[in-house]
């Protein structure tokens, strides 16, 4: 790893969509990893990751393996969202959000990392709505905090909005629509687990919001 320090890091959601891929490239850049999952979904971690069996809607499982200085990112949430899923974006999103930044303080994390969503948005307002309340409870724990702010992200099992992509190009030319093209851009999947690593690394004091373009750059390459 270099110069660079060890984190210690404690994942919810470690077996989706962003959380395996960035818990392997955690695990390949020298961080020690432990992750929430339930019995069944053990098997699905690395080797060298280590398997905290819980809940996350039930601290009670999982707040006394949170250490002191880790850092603690949330990908809890609802897979695939849609309208129709409105109380479940209250009832797990948020709600589970509400009770990691309670457990991460409550333990001395050094650091929360969180994927909310972009916003303003014209769409699936309750969505927004449940991420909007929880990007409160992280900036209300009072520790230092990385806010990742993704529309879409295009990987595996999510390419359909690849067939927004000329409305997209039509909304850039058009000086009323350019801003919300830019807020509300589509995110590939390495970019965003790249992302979220330099957050995971970051010693940025304070609460950082990283929206679309700030993503894409955070997300470059080394």
């Amino acid at each position: 790893m270099g110069s660079l320090a060890k984190r210690y890091v404690f994942v919810t959601g470690a077996t989706g969509y962003l959380g395996r891929p960035l818990v392997a490239r955690l695990l390949e850049r020298g961080h020690a990893v432990r992750a929430l999952v339930r019995p069944s979904s053990a098997s699905k971690l690395p080797s060298t990751c280590e398997p905290v069996i819980g809940d996350a809607l039930d601290p009670s499982t999982y707040g006394a393996r949170i250490q002191r200085g880790d850092v603690f990112v949330h990908l809890v949430g609802v897979a695939h969202p849609s309208p129709a899923k409105a109380a479940e974006f209250e009832s797990i999103d948020l709600a589970s959000t509400a009770l990691a930044t309670q457990a991460a303080r409550s333990a001395g994390a050094a650091r929360f990392v969180y994927v909310s969503v972009a916003q303003p948005a014209p769409v699936m307002k309750d969505y927004v709505r449940a991420r909007a309340a929880g990007e409160a409870k992280v900036r209300d724990c009072g520790l230092a905090a990385s806010i990742l702010r993704p529309w879409y992200v295009l990987g595996p099992g999510h390419r359909w909005p690849c067939l927004l992509l000329p409305l997209y190009g039509i909304a850039w030319l058009l000086p009323k629509s350019r801003e919300a093209a830019r807020r509300l851009g589509l995110i590939r999947r390495p970019t965003m687990i790249r992302s979220l690593v330099r957050s995971v690394e970051s010693e940025r004091p304070g609460i950082e919001v990283l929206d679309v373009p700030a993503l894409r750059e955070a997300g470059r390459p080394d």
